[in-house]
């Protein structure tokens, strides 16, 4: 295609394999993950979140180098703060011991925007072939711009509410998210309870909006995206099927914790970031669930210096271990022995 013809914008029904590599912020997605998923016949995306737009860009660059496939990007739409400032310095006291004990000094607390304006400038001067936005929808007149460079545009929802607040705002399709899914819940209130209808009926409960679904959500196997897709998705989202990849930039402590029979189950927490959030359930969580205020992004930066010493010191019960409720039927290998296992 030469410089001066129209972007042809992404059509999910045209893949030849209707799965898309769920945006896995914090290290496991990568340039190499993303790619290997497009170039056979998937969408693979990079996760944008927790990082400069400068990065984002290097990595869309990489990408590029990599496949001429579509290639999808995932942002985190900030939110005014919910932490209360007296919750957060109980919960630091708390944290205290244990950041001395991995000889790390607690993160600031902050408040911030993730360098949103910068990356939608990138995302605007680089038009990648889709973005997705998760936690909210972005201001008026974002999704249409994007549109009008040609990109494709996603929003996670977890809720009819949020699915017909995002039709409304023009996005193309949805990405219905189950409480199944691992790492942190779109769920637009971040203080909401997180929800718990299970992705099968969630499915079921927008099917009368008549618009592109994609299912999210505890999806690793063949049979479980035929379930989705038998429910009107038309295409399925995998997150934790990839942690194991060998494309994946998961780090070694996940990677164990995930194949130990030590960690036998996932919970839904907000102990590390201040928001929901599943993973395998470990003495983090046991500890600090319990009382742990909202407030994200400020309690990822305050507990980041002590998950990466954990991570660091190979200790899984310090990090989090961010999984779906399909994290037992995760396999070792290259993208294309997932994607063959996930093939509906």
């Amino acid at each position: 295609m030469n410089a001066s013809s129209p972007k042809s914008r992404f059509n999910p029904g045209a893949l030849a394999l209707p799965v898309f590599q769920a945006p896995m912020a914090g290290g496991p997605s990568t340039p190499s993950l993303a790619a290997a998923v497009s170039s056979q016949g998937g969408l693979g995306f990079l996760a944008a979140g927790y990082k400069s737009a400068g990065t984002m860009r290097t990595e869309i660059e990489a990408v590029r180098q990599l496949t001429d496939s579509p290639v999808g990007v995932n942002l985190f739409v900030p939110q005014p703060s919910a932490a209360d400032v007296e919750a957060l310095q109980k919960y630091a006291a708390s944290l205290t011991p244990y950041a001395e004990r991995f000889g790390v000094a607690l993160g600031e607390p902050k408040h911030d925007d993730d360098d949103w304006e910068n990356k939608l400038d990138v995302l605007l001067e680089l038009a990648p072939a889709v973005v997705s936005f998760t936690f909210d929808l972005p201001p008026a007149g974002i999704v249409s711009d994007l549109q009008q460079k040609g990109v494709y545009v996603l929003s996670t929802v977890t809720s009819h509410g949020e699915a017909v607040q995002a039709l409304g705002a023009g996005v193309d399709a949805l990405c219905v998210q189950g409480p199944e899914a691992g790492g942190h819940r779109g769920t637009f209130d971040p203080v909401a309870p997180a929800p718990t209808r299970p992705l099968l009926e969630l499915l079921e409960e927008v099917s009368d909006l008549g618009t592109t679904v994609i299912a999210a959500g505890g999806i690793v196997t063949g049979d479980q995206a035929r379930a989705a897709l038998s429910r009107g998705a038309m295409a399925v989202q995998a997150g934790t099927a990839f942690l194991c990849a060998d494309e994946a930039g998961t780090r070694p402590v996940h990677r164990k914790a995930l194949s130990s029979q030590h960690f036998n189950t996932t919970a839904v927490t907000k102990a590390f970031s201040g928001r929901y959030a599943r993973g395998l359930y470990n003495e983090f969580m046991r500890q600090y669930d319990s009382t742990a205020p909202f407030g994200y992004p400020e309690i990822h930066h305050l507990t980041s210096p002590l998950r990466a010493a954990a991570a660091a010191s190979e200790s899984p019960e310090w990090i989090n271990l961010w999984a779906g409720t399909g994290f037992r039927q995760v396999i070792n290998g290259p993208v294309s022995s997932i994607l063959a296992r996930l093939q509906p």
